[in-house]
């Protein structure tokens, strides 16, 4: 078949002419003046569509994308008093989703819009157009630190400490909780506003016709009203309905009659409409939605004049004005989100947090008991004597103080929130706090192909081109059978288009006056794209898709046909995606082409990443809508193993229960998936134990990202694919996520440290104070026990910055292990205090060099050895930040001023038996014995880093508590195997009888004949 125009004149040419301009070099455009678009409205009735195509093909550059700076319109917000500090904002009128929309509001003309002033009215009645959480009132976000069970039971040692007239005691105690609450709720804000900050990038947009002119604007600024574009490749901004096409505004007037009809309708009259159940369209479709997030469909649905497109949706075909119905807050998505806004997930890590805090809420009560107990053998009074410790009620006070770590929920959760921070820059944008921990543990990394292990940077190479057919002639059908909205691409249509620099007669061949009737966009069951044009008369079908679905158009010879296989086969074997393009002029029979053969080239980095991963633990699994031969041959190229299969196998292959689980388990990756294979997936590896990570950037990603433990929004995802994901990255490759997985890591490394460090701080203190209290009627006054607390949340203030190391596995929380080194360390730190303790009973005093005070000796010993165990616990593979080193440097400083000049060293104890060490009245204590006591506590230090050393190398006590990652339940996935394919089944007899049974399920191909 010869391309037309071959014989045609000159004159059957069309030429792309430059937009005309005036005096003052302003653009002459008729109908709605389209500001910031680079191209003018395509006239398609003179083919100005095709005029456009080839000139942006000569025009392309390969260069960074001018972006469209708009600046955000916001209404006025209602403001409260500055005196009501503790209230919320009012909010605006209709912000909470109760306003209903006029009618009036919908009738805004489409070529003039809104203007500015009835935008900035509407905005103050329904807000802005996003689903945002409540913003929070910083005043409340600060008392937010003052709860939870830990910090409840500080406040009633505040209480308590008043109650015994403790003043410094009761300063301190506060300025303890001041401190952790001050400084987590600004690390959390600081860490807050660097996110939020980076999210300005992944915005979703909008086209609006306001003031008579097209802008380009952040879809938040939507109101209820704007006359918007929708078109092919955008995600719907807000519910819309539908008007009319955007090549035919004349259909305006149709619209408004149909709205007109519609509200006269009688309800009796939708009713009878309803129970019928055939839903009635008007006119054609003017585009298509993809609204598998919302109800799983995995085909587009056409979408008519009048019909509602939803919010979040995304549109595959075609380009419509629509009015914005109603904004993100009361749009059907909207309301399904606020369902479960009330239902607040603290995650797992909230949940270990809570366990840890209750087992030493109810640790420090049995050793207060046992104090008591103590105490009554002692004939202790219950508040008296006031200037002393040794009293009942001064036990329960200075045990509360040591034995509640005050600190640990403030500084896990502030150091979650520096880590976002940092991620932030390596941009990844965590969506929430909890994900951190979730992608830590990651074991299963299941990644699409496409843009993450590729380049996503598609060529084409030498195509095959069928015998006796020009390949001109070939790559004009192949771009006639593409997308022609130059302003959203799919990339393979991209690649189709810009192919054509390399073929000038092609070119000319576009510019012979098509014309397009119809185009119908690529969809997985037909597995093609097609378009109706005309051209010099004649009516010509083009479509370009899946060699299979392309041959089987065609009624070509066998030798052609097995030719055509083979070049489909070599192609795949060489990693190449293949194209087969077919077209069919006027009743003629289709007649076959050729093939294009396609090539996304690895990532640079990707093999040597994909090894890394491997190393850390991590199983990366590939799963692509590609034939399985082009899969394979990209896992060859990416060291990946070779392990791939049909998706089909999964659904059609006859596959159930443990075999299925397992051929999921084991595979390396899986070819031509759809969404719900992903959501499969993902499913069976997290029943096996695994936790998994998801990548996606589609809008039908959504539920699979939803699904996996931690989903990951790729650089480039769509607007939906961002909000249904954990993660979102804005820098491309699998090497941005891999070195997220390690800073994730690196902030868990961080807050085990820490919890190990506080827990061996509660027991360290508990046990050797309730130990002397019953042996020796002794105790550490409880001015300083409180200082020692202070001293310890003030040195650990700097864990969040600290630099940790990560762990070559997936780690989780091991509570076991936790608890099992914590108190090991509790009891050494609370064995070197006993010696020094005990070496004050010596004649010679021991530890004294000239003259000391016990209680300041045995105060400077306690902080220095607690304040070290950090060094233990954060592990010895890194060196620690200055900032720790200057916190604890700071507060040992402080320590042994308290210890020189015997600050709150109180009346003295006389230790019985009396000793002859010469212990000064007034606490103070010589600079030499502080000297001595810094160099036994380096000592006690070298000693437990040895023994913690000891400990993790040991390989029971390194497992305990590690949850296996690959655990089958065998009897159960074969029962629901089974289950899965049983239906139950209704049947009459001949007397009209029913009875009910069960029966085998029919597969899908045996329902759809």
């Amino acid at each position: 078949m010869a391309p037309p125009g071959d014989n045609a004149g000159t004159e059957n040419h069309l030429r792309f002419n430059e937009p005309k301009t005036d005096g003052e070099g302003e653009r002459k455009q008729s109908g709605v003046d389209h500001k910031g678009s680079i191209y003018a409205k395509p006239d398609l009735e003179n083919g100005e569509e095709y005029a456009n195509l080839v000139a942006y093909i000569s025009s392309y550059y390969e260069g960074p994308r001018r972006k469209s700076v708009v600046s955000m319109e916001g209404g006025d917000q209602p403001k409260k008093p500055w005196w009501k500090f503790w209230k919320r904002s009012p909010k605006p009128e209709g912000g909470d989703g109760v306003l209903e929309i006029p009618d009036d509001w919908l009738e805004a003309d489409i070529k003039q819009g809104l203007s500015s002033a009835e935008v900035e009215s509407r905005r103050k009645k329904t807000g802005f157009n996003e689903l945002t959480t409540e913003k929070e009132n910083m005043f409340l976000k600060f008392l937010s630190y003052f709860t939870g069970p830990i910090l409840y039971v500080m406040e009633l040692a505040v209480l308590l400490s008043a109650g015994l007239r403790e003043w410094i005691d009761f300063g301190v105690i506060i300025a303890i909780l001041l401190l952790n609450a001050t400084v987590g709720w600004y690390q959390e804000k600081q860490a807050a506003d660097v996110v939020a900050s980076l999210k300005g990038d992944i915005a979703l947009r909008a086209t609006v016709i306001r003031n008579g002119k097209e802008e380009d604007i952040k879809a938040r600024e939507l109101v209820p009203g704007d006359i918007v574009l929708v078109e092919e490749g955008q995600v719907i901004p807000a519910d819309c309905r539908l008007i009319c096409a955007y090549d035919a505004p004349e259909n305006f007037e149709e619209y408004k009659e149909l709205m007109r009809q519609e509200l006269n309708e009688p309800s009796e009259k939708k009713a009878e409409e309803d129970e019928d159940g055939e839903e009635k369209h008007h006119g054609h479709s003017l585009i298509a939605a993809d609204q598998s997030a919302i109800t799983g469909e995995s085909l587009a649905v056409d979408k008519f004049m009048g019909d509602t497109a939803y919010y979040t949706t995304g549109c595959k075909r075609g380009k419509a004005y629509a009015v914005v119905t109603a904004p993100a807050k009361t749009s059907f998505v909207g309301r399904t989100a606020t369902l479960v806004q009330g239902a607040k997930d603290q995650g797992h890590f909230k949940a270990i947090m809570n366990s840890i805090g209750t087992a030493l809420l109810v640790i420090v009560v049995f050793w207060i008991l046992l104090s008591w107990i103590g105490g009554f053998f002692h004939h202790l009074k219950l508040a008296t004597p006031e200037l002393g410790s040794e009293n009942l009620l001064h036990y329960v006070l200075i045990l509360l103080v040591v034995g509640v770590p005050v600190g640990l929920p403030v500084v896990t959760t502030t150091t979650l929130a520096v880590g976002a921070a940092y991620l932030a820059k390596d941009k990844a944008i965590v969506q929430k706090l909890t994900a951190i921990e979730s992608l830590a543990g990651v074991d299963v990394l299941c990644s699409d192909k496409t843009g993450t292990l590729t380049a996503n940077q598609l060529s084409i190479r030498e195509p095959y081109v069928a015998e006796d057919v020009d390949v001109n002639w070939m790559m004009a059908v192949a771009v006639l059978a593409s997308s022609h909205n130059i302003k959203s691409l799919d990339p393979i249509d991209k690649v189709t288009i810009l192919t054509l620099k390399r073929y000038p007669k092609a070119r000319e061949i576009l510019e012979q006056g098509w014309k397009t009737h119809k185009y119908t966009p690529f969809d997985p069951v037909s597995k093609r794209i097609t378009c109706e044009c005309s051209c010099d008369g004649h009516n010509y079908i083009a479509a370009k898709g899946a060699p299979k679905a392309i041959l089987s158009l065609t009624n070509c010879s066998q030798e052609t046909s097995d030719l055509f296989k083979s070049k489909a086969a070599e192609f795949a074997r060489r990693g190449f995606r293949s194209l087969g393009v077919a077209v069919k002029k006027d009743n003629e029979e289709w007649e076959l082409l050729g093939m294009l053969s396609m090539f996304d080239p690895p990532r640079e980095d990707t093999a040597q990443t994909i090894a890394e991963a491997q190393f850390l633990g991590l199983q990366v699994k590939m799963l692509t809508g590609d034939a399985i031969a082009i899969a394979k041959e990209t896992c060859k190229m990416l060291a990946l193993g070779t392990k791939v299969y049909n998706s089909d196998r999964l659904i059609h292959g006859g596959l159930s229960g443990t075999t299925q689980h397992d051929l999921v388990e084991r595979a390396d990756g899986f070819a031509e998936v759809f969404p719900e294979h992903k959501y499969q997936v993902v499913e069976m590896i997290q029943q096996r134990g695994h936790l998994t990570a998801m990548t996606g950037d589609g809008v039908n990603d959504a539920p699979s990202l939803k699904k996996s433990d931690c989903g990951i929004a790729v650089e480039g995802a769509s607007e939906a694919a961002q909000a249904a994901a954990d993660i979102v990255f804005l820098a491309p490759g699998l090497s941005t996520i891999v070195s997220a997985i390690k800073i994730a890591r690196q902030i868990f490394q961080r807050m085990k440290a820490y919890i190990q460090y506080r827990i061996a701080l509660c027991f360290h203190l508990e046990i050797y104070l309730v130990t002397s209290m019953i042996i020796i009627n002794e105790t550490i006054d409880v001015g300083l026990v409180v200082f020692l607390a202070l001293f310890a949340d003030l040195a650990t203030i700097a864990v969040a910055y600290d630099n940790a190391h990560y762990e070559a596995r997936p780690v989780e929380w091991q509570l076991p292990k936790i608890w099992v080194i914590s108190v090991t360390l509790g009891v050494l730190l609370a064995l070197a205090t006993w010696i020094i303790r005990g070496s004050l009973y010596l004649p010679n005093g021991g530890v004294i060099q000239n003259f000391g005070n016990v209680q300041e000796i045995l105060f400077l010993e306690v902080s220095l050895t607690e304040n070290w165990l950090i060094f233990v616990t954060r592990g010895g593979n890194t060196w620690p930040s200055w900032q720790l080193v200057a916190a604890i440097f700071g507060v040992d400083v402080l320590s042994t001023l308290f210890c020189v000049f015997g600050w709150l060293s109180g009346p003295g104890y006389a230790a019985d038996p009396r000793d002859r060490a010469n212990l000064n009245p007034n606490g103070r204590t010589s600079v030499v014995t502080a000297v001595v006591i810094w160099c036994y506590s380096i000592g006690v230090t070298i000693v437990i880093a040895i023994v913690y050393y000891l400990m993790n190398k040991i390989e029971w006590l390194d497992n305990l508590g590690r949850k296996s990652r690959s655990r089958s339940d065998t009897q159960m996935e074969n029962i629901l195997g089974h289950l899965s394919k049983v239906a139950i089944e209704h049947e009459r007899d001949d007397k009209g009888g029913s009875r009910w049974h069960l029966g085998t399920r029919a597969t899908e191909a045996e329902m759809d004949e």
